[in-house]
C-alpha cells in the first residue's frame, strides 16, 4: 500500500550539539572553501565549481544556506521528528509516526560504515551547513546550531513524498498512542477520508520524452514537470574536476540533483504508485502485563522503545515520552478491528542516498542503470533521455516481491510467514518502456500501461501490486497532444507541455448540461447565462475567461463530494471515480452547486460575471505565507492539475477574496540531448528568497505564460552572464 505524507519525517534518537563550530572544522572548512567557487548568474542561479566531488557538496550546501536556511532547518525538522519543538502539540503525532518508523541509530551506524569516498560527501554535506551558521552568528536556527554528516542519510529522497506509511492515517496512529496502554487492542476504525484532491498540495508531476523521430532536430528531448509546493527546490549547477557536471533541481538540505540533467543524459522523477509498504494485521494479547503477537502458531513478544519528545507550549517546553510498540515487520503504527497495524517498509536506507548520488554523477546509460540497480527508491518513476537517442520509462524502482494471491493494497495477515515479502525485483523486473516505436513517452503519476500508445507495457504480463493505479486527467491529455506530434523543437515541446486544456469536464460539463435542461422554469431562468457560458466554452483556461471561473469553482465543489476510496491506490483511478460521481449526484446538486457558485462569487467580488485571471493570482508575499488583495499581484490563466491541466497552478483563498497560487509548477527544463546540450528552464517566482533581490520574482511572469530562460550550462556562458563570483565565506550579496 502507497499514501504519500509531505516531506518524510524521520526520528532523531539522539542529538549531538556543537554550540558552535571547533577550530579543526573552520580550518578544514576554510580550506575546502578556496577549492570552491561559485558564479550565480543574471538569474541568481549558483553554478558551482570544484576541484572535487566534496568541494562541490560543500559549495552547494553553503549556497543552499545562502538562499534559504529556514527552508532546511524546516526539512530536518521533519525528518528528525523535531516539528512539536517548533510547532507545538498540534505535530506531535505527525513526529511520532515517523519516529516509529526510522531511528538515526541505524543512520549513524550506515555513516560510520559507509565507504570513506562516500563519507567524505557527507562530512561535506555537514561542513557546508555549520560553516555558512559560522560565518553568519545573525542567523538564529529555530533548533539545529549544528547539523552533523549522518543527517543526510535521514533524508535520501528528493520526492515530496519520501515517507511511506502504507496507508495508515494519522488518526489511527494517533487513536493508538494516546489511549490507555490497557486498551491498546481494542481500538475501533477511526480512519479519516483517504483522499482529499481539493485541498491537497501538488505531489503529482509530468515528464516526457521525445525519441529522435519526433524531434524537429533529430536528437532526444526530455521534458522535467514537477508539480510541488513553490520554492521547494533550487536550482544549481554542480561541476567538479571528478566528472561531475550536473545541472538541475535539488531539494532544500540535500547534495544530489533530483530532477536534472548533464550533457550526456537527463531524467525525470514522477511520483509512483507503485505498492511498496505494506500493513500487518496482528493478533496480539497480553500476557503477565506483557503484549505478544502470533506468527506461526506461536507467541512472539512485542518489542517496545522508548520515544522522547520536546513540545513546545507557549514559552516553554515539555518533555513528553512515548512508548513504540514494534513486531518483526516494523512499528506499529494504529489498530482496526482489535488488531495491531505493523508497517513494513524501506524508509530509510544508505543505498537510496547512495542510489539518488550515483544518478547525479551518471553521465551515460549504463551508469544510470547501474545506479537504478540498487533498486532502493521507494517513490519515484524514472522518464529518462539521452545523447544516444535513447528514451526509456521506469515504473518505480524499490519494489518488493510478494505472493500474488494476496490483496496487497489492504493489510495482510501478519500471524503466517506465507505473507512475508520474497525480497526484491530486480531493475530488469519492473515494469519499463524502453525505446518505444509509437516515439514519446509520457508519465503523470498514472498508470504505466498507457505510457507510450501502442508501445505500452501489457498490464497482464506484470503482478497487480507492481502498478495498482489508474488513469488521471492528465495522462488523458498528454497521450492526446503526444500520440500525433511531429518535429518537436524545445519551444513545441514546452508549448505542448502547457495546454490549457482541462479534460476533467469532458467528463463533468455533459451531466450539468443535462440537468439544466431538465430543471424547472424557474432554475433555468436563474442559470442561463452562466450555463450559456460553458456551453460555449472551449474547456481551456484564460485569463479573460468568466466561463473558466465558473467553471473551476463548481468543478471545486464537485470534487468535494467524492467519495473516499477504499484504498490509497483507489485515489490515482480519477477518471473512473469523475465518471461514477456524475451518475450519482442528483441533478437537483449538480445544479445546487452552479447556484452556491454564484452566491459565493457575488459575495466575494460583487458580482457573479468575474473573469478567471482577475480572482486566479500570482503574488509572492515577503514572508511567503501572508496574501494580500490589496498588494500588487499577476494574473494567471492556469489551475491545478486535477481537473487535468498539463501545467499547474493550485490556488486558494488564504483570508482573501481572491485565490492565490501556491503550489504546482516548479522547476522546470526542457532538454534537447546532441553534439552540443541545449535547454531551458524556468523556476517559481525567482532563485532568490530576499524580497529585495531583483531575482525575487523576475521568473514569475515566465513560468506562468510558459516562457523559458535559456539554461547556461557551459562556462564559458556562465561567465559572460555572471552576476557575481565568490567563495564560500565570502560576503554574497
Amino acid at each position: 500500500m502507497k499514501v504519500i505524507l509531505f516531506i518524510g519525517l524521520m526520528f532523531l534518537h539522539v542529538f549531538v550539539f556543537a554550540p558552535n563550530i571547533n577550530q579543526q572544522a573552520i580550518k578544514r572548512s576554510e580550506a575546502l572553501a578556496k577549492t570552491v567557487t561559485v558564479i550565480r548568474d543574471n538569474w541568481g542561479v549558483p553554478h558551482i565549481y570544484g576541484k572535487t566531488d566534496a568541494a562541490v557538496v560543500f559549495g552547494l550546501m553553503y549556497t543552499q544556506c545562502e538562499d534559504n536556511f529556514k527552508g532546511i532547518e524546516r526539512n530536518y525538522l521533519y525528518q528528525l521528528g523535531k516539528q512539536a519543538e517548533v510547532d507545538g502539540e498540534a505535530n506531535l503525532y505527525t513526529d511520532l509516526q515517523l519516529q516509529l518508523i526510522a531511528d538515526s541509530a541505524d543512520a549513524i551506524k550506515d555513516y560510520r560504515n559507509s565507504a570513506p569516498w562516500f563519507k567524505k560527501l557527507m562530512d561535506a554535506f555537514a561542513d557546508g551547513i555549520n560553516y555558512y551558521l559560522y560565518k553568519h552568528p545573525e542567523v538564529k536556527p529555530k533548533v539545529f546550531k549544528h547539523f552533523e554528516p549522518w543527517y543526510a542519510l535521514m533524508f535520501t529522497d528528493g520526492s515530496v513524498a519520501a515517507t511511506e506509511t502504507g496507508g495508515i492515517k494519522l488518526a489511527e496512529t494517533k487513536a493508538f498512542y494516546s489511549t490507555d496502554p490497557e486498551k491498546l487492542g481494542a481500538l475501533n476504525d477511526e480512519r479519516k477520508p483517504v483522499y482529499d484532491m481539493v485541498n491537497e498540495r501538488e505531489t503529482g508531476s509530468n515528464g516526457f520524452a521525445i525519441a529522435p523521430s519526433r524531434s524537429a532536430s533529430g536528437h532526444a528531448l526530455l521534458y522535467i514537470n514537477p508539480h510541488v509546493p513553490f520554492y521547494f527546490r533550487s536550482e544549481v549547477q554542480l561541476v567538479s574536476n571528478e566528472g561531475l557536471n550536473a545541472y538541475g533541481a535539488v531539494t532544500w538540505g540535500q547534495f544530489f540533483i533530483y530532477q536534472g540533467f548533464n550533457e550526456h543524459c537527463g531524467w525525470m522523477h514522477t511520483s509512483a504508485y507503485a505498492d511498496v509498504a505494506d500493513l500487518y494485521a496482528e493478533k496480539v494479547i497480553k500476557k503477565d502485563g506483557k503484549w505478544y503477537y502470533e506468527y506461526d502458531g506461536k507467541l512472539k513478544p512485542v518489542a517496545t522503545r522508548k520515544l522522547v519528545f520536546n513540545v513546545k507550549n507557549g514559552g516553554q517546553t515539555e518533555q513528553r515520552n512515548i512508548t513504540g510498540y514494534y513486531t518483526h515487520h516494523g512499528p506499529v503504527m494504529g489498530s482496526r478491528d482489535g488488531k495491531w497495524l505493523a508497517l513494513k517498509a524501506n524508509n530509510r536506507s544508505y543505498n537510496a542516498l547512495l542510489e539518488s548520488w550515483l544518478i547525479t554523477k551518471a553521465n551515460n546509460l549504463a551508469q544510470y542503470k547501474k545506479a537504478m540497480s540498487l533498486v532502493s527508491n521507494a517513490t519515484n518513476s524514472t522518464v529518462y533521455a539521452d545523447d544516444k537517442g535513447n528514451t526509456i520509462f521506469w515504473y518505480g524502482n524499490y519494489i518488493p516481491k510478494r505472493n500474488p494471491k494476496y490483496n496487497w493494497s489492504l493489510p495482510v495477515d501478519g500471524s503466517t510467514s506465507a505473507t512475508e515479502w520474497l525480497g526484491v525485483h530486480k531493475l530488469n523486473e519492473i515494469i519499463t518502456v524502453t525505446n518505444p516505436a509509437s516515439g514519446w513517452i509520457q508519465n503523470c503519476n498514472s498508470t504505466p500501461f498507457t505510457a507510450s500508445g501502442a508501445s505500452s507495457p501489457d498490464k497482464n504480463k506484470y503482478p497487480v501490486y507492481m502498478a495498482p493505479d489508474g488513469e488521471n486527467y492528465r495522462a488523458v491529455t498528454a497521450i492526446k497532444i503526444l500520440k500525433d506530434a511531429k518535429k518537436l523543437s524545445m519551444d513545441g515541446l514546452i508549448a505542448k507541455g502547457y495546454d490549457h486544456y482541462l479534460a476533467a469536464f469532458d467528463d463533468l460539463l455533459p451531466s450539468l448540461f443535462s440537468a439544466y435542461e431538465n430543471a424547472p422554469d424557474s432554475v433555468k431562468q436563474k442559470l442561463a447565462e452562466p450555463v450559456k457560458l460553458l456551453k460555449e466554452w472551449d474547456k481551456r483556461t484564460a485569463i479573460h475567461s468568466v466561463a473558466s471561473a465558473l467553471a473551476i469553482e463548481w468543478g471545486t465543489l464537485m470534487m468535494k463530494a467524492l467519495p473516499p476510496p477504499q484504498t490509497d491506490q483507489g485515489s490515482t483511478f480519477i477518471t473512473r471515480r469523475f465518471q461514477t460521481l456524475v451518475k450519482t449526484l442528483s441533478p437537483a446538486q449538480q445544479l445546487g452547486y452552479l447556484s452556491d457558485v454564484l452566491i459565493n462569487l457575488k459575495s466575494r467580488f460583487g458580482t457573479w460575471n468575474v473573469e478567471w485571471g482577475d480572482m486566479n493570482r500570482y503574488q509572492r508575499p515577503d514572508d511567503g505565507i501572508t496574501f494580500d488583495d490589496n498588494k500588487p499581484s499577476i494574473p494567471v490563466g492556469l489551475t491545478g492539475s486535477g481537473f487535468g491541466q498539463l501545467p499547474s497552478f493550485q490556488s486558494r483563498t488564504v483570508n482573501t477574496s481572491k485565490r492565490y497560487g501556491y503550489s504546482g509548477n516548479s522547476f522546470i527544463a526542457v532538454v534537447e540531448f546532441g553534439t552540443h546540450l541545449k535547454a531551458k528552464s524556468i523556476i517559481t517566482g525567482g532563485s532568490s528568497f530576499n524580497p529585495s533581490s531583483k531575482n525575487f520574482t523576475d521568473q514569475a511572469q515566465g513560468i506562468i505564460d510558459g516562457k523559458f530562460k535559456d539554461v547556461l550550462f557551459y562556462k564559458k556562458d556562465v561567465l559572460k552572464h555572471a552576476q557575481q563570483t565568490y567563495h564560500p565565506g565570502d560576503y554574497f550579496k
